[in-house]
């Protein structure tokens, strides 16, 4: 028994220290700064999106950084209507009521997201049993009882909502979805209107992307103005802030900025990331019907982001952020669409398959330069 003993002992010595040694490779890093919540405190709120995986405990490491970094988060997709609804009153709450608990558990502003939307919806919320479109009642009758019960159940809980997301087009125009087919242009007011009736304490935003851009910003603009003469409670704008490193410029950023904030909302940075490949046919937005064909040169960094670019994404992300500082009073938070690169959609959208370097955590779950960037900002400031 002893030689067997010792012998098992001089196989596991060395099998421990590898175990040792490889967690240590993937598990984050602790700075021994600041947080970024906290560095933060005295100007905004520091959000991340959770995905599935990470809401039901399958990557616990990335939520070991959710709750020493961020002090907000937002579902990717555990409330959107296909996921808590996919048939008419059939209702699936696991995913969403353990974000929601984490949330909750960790002291976090929880961000519902979203309530009506044109994509990852449903068929059947449009049609009857014949196939054919429902009548206006009866499409604001199935959108009343979803945000009521969606909403309802979250009632002191989430403590705000992206209501309404990507009503509009490119030109500011509302976008020809169904919603607005089959209801009309005050489809928009009546989600505001149930949403505040099922969850009173709620703030609730309108959430699109490229509305920091001129022509699709004064459509943002007239949905909230519209909203407001009519007394329908809208409290903030989400601009998503799916960005690039060339686009919208730093003057673009400033004046949309001021201009929301001007309407007395609070203007919110929603869905942070920044593209670090090229885009296809010089695509802007976050359309996500788009896809295009991958190509070698449309994937330049297969096997890592060079130095060079690490320092000019974190310029990149230091230059926005010095905008936001300046407009502290009237931001409320910067979320980032993410915890690391390898969770981030940019991965797969617009060309499926390339390696992208949006986020502010890489692919081990390491910080990358852009953190201290960031962290730096402020320490300079204080």
């Amino acid at each position: 028994m002893k030689k067997n003993l010792k012998s098992s002992i001089v196989y596991l010595l060395p099998l421990a220290f590898v175990v040792l040694i490889m967690s240590c490779m993937s598990a984050p890093v602790k700075q021994g700064k600041l947080p970024l919540k906290d560095a933060y405190k005295d100007y905004f709120l520091i959000g991340t999106a959770l995905n599935r995986f990470q809401i039901m405990g399958r990557d616990s490491l990335s939520m070991e950084i959710v709750k020493e970094q961020f002090n907000s988060i937002t579902p990717e997709n555990a409330l959107k209507w296909i996921n808590v609804e996919p048939q008419r009153g059939k209702y699936t709450f696991s995913v969403a009521d353990s974000f929601v608990a984490f949330g909750l558990a960790n002291h976090m502003f929880i961000v519902g997201h979203n309530l009506l939307w044109h994509s990852q919806i449903p068929r059947w919320i449009f049609v009857d049993d014949k196939g054919n479109d429902v009548s206006r009642d009866t499409l604001l009758n199935r959108l009343h009882d979803h945000i009521m019960t969606v909403a309802g159940r979250y009632k002191g809980k989430i403590n705000g909502w992206d209501v309404v997301n990507e009503a509009l087009e490119e030109n500011g125009e509302l976008r020809k979805s169904k919603w607005l087919k089959i209801i009309g242009d005050d489809y928009i007011e009546k989600a505001f209107q149930y949403a505040h009736e099922a969850a009173p304490d709620a703030e609730l935003y309108y959430n699109d992307y490229n509305i920091e851009m001129p022509a699709k910003r004064a459509g943002a603009i007239r949905i909230i103005k519209d909203l407001q003469s009519k007394g329908i409670r809208i409290d903030g704008v989400g601009i998503q802030a799916h960005w690039h490193m060339d686009m919208p410029s730093l003057e673009v950023i400033d004046s949309a900025i001021a201009q929301f904030s001007a309407l007395g909302v609070k203007v919110m940075f929603t869905e942070m990331d920044i593209n670090m490949l090229p885009r296809p046919e010089n695509l802007t937005g976050a359309e996500v019907s788009n896809r295009f064909k991958l190509t070698p040169e449309s994937n330049p960094y297969p096997n890592g982001l060079p130095d060079s670019m690490q320092v000019k994404l974190a310029e990149r992300y230091s230059d926005i952020f010095r905008i936001f500082c300046k407009h502290k009073n009237s931001i409320s938070r910067v979320t980032f669409w993410g915890v690391s690169d390898k969770q981030s959609w940019l991965n797969n959208w617009p060309i499926p398959g390339r390696t992208n370097y949006p986020l502010l955590f890489d692919r081990n779950l390491q910080p990358k330069p852009v953190v201290d960037s960031l962290l730096n900002i402020v320490a300079v400031k204080k």
